[in-house]
């Protein structure tokens, strides 16, 4: 699971994309699909940066709240913003420093391509994996 994060007047805003891989390396591209039905989208999409973070076990509560319609989806998050505007959550696995390299329309999303800037890896904290209707984690064999 990813946050898709910016701020706006001083605030963060963001939302969850479950739907996040790698594209390219050359140019460094990634890839999320966001729903046209989004209220967040049309908000994030016209920043000059976003913060893009992998959610780590553990955030089960943060990607609730951003996927969530309703009230305040930063609540209990801390979180830190860059001087371009993007914003990341503390604790997560990896951080992009992303721009909106193309959108894709798809269906009822978007294909959302966005150019890495910067990276942060701790590959010390497991990824949050949201599958068959719930969170679960992954185990080392």
């Amino acid at each position: 699971m990813t946050a898709v994060c910016a701020q706006v007047d001083g605030l963060p805003v963001g939302l969850a994309a479950s739907s996040f891989t790698s594209v390219s390396v050359d140019p460094p591209l990634v890839s999320v699909c966001l729903q046209h039905s989004s209220t967040t989208w049309p908000v994030l999409r016209e920043r000059a940066r976003l913060g893009l973070s992998v959610l780590a076990e553990g955030h089960d509560d943060v990607c609730a709240r951003l996927a969530s319609k309703r009230g305040d989806r930063f609540a209990g998050t801390d979180w830190i913003a860059t001087p371009e505007g993007g914003v990341f959550v503390h604790g997560a696995t990896a951080w992009l420093d992303c721009s909106i390299h193309a959108a894709v329309p798809a269906g009822d999303h978007d294909i959302v391509l966005l150019r890495v800037h910067g990276l942060r890896v701790d590959a010390a904290v497991a990824p949050l994996v949201f599958h068959g209707s719930r969170f679960r984690r992954l185990e080392a064999v």
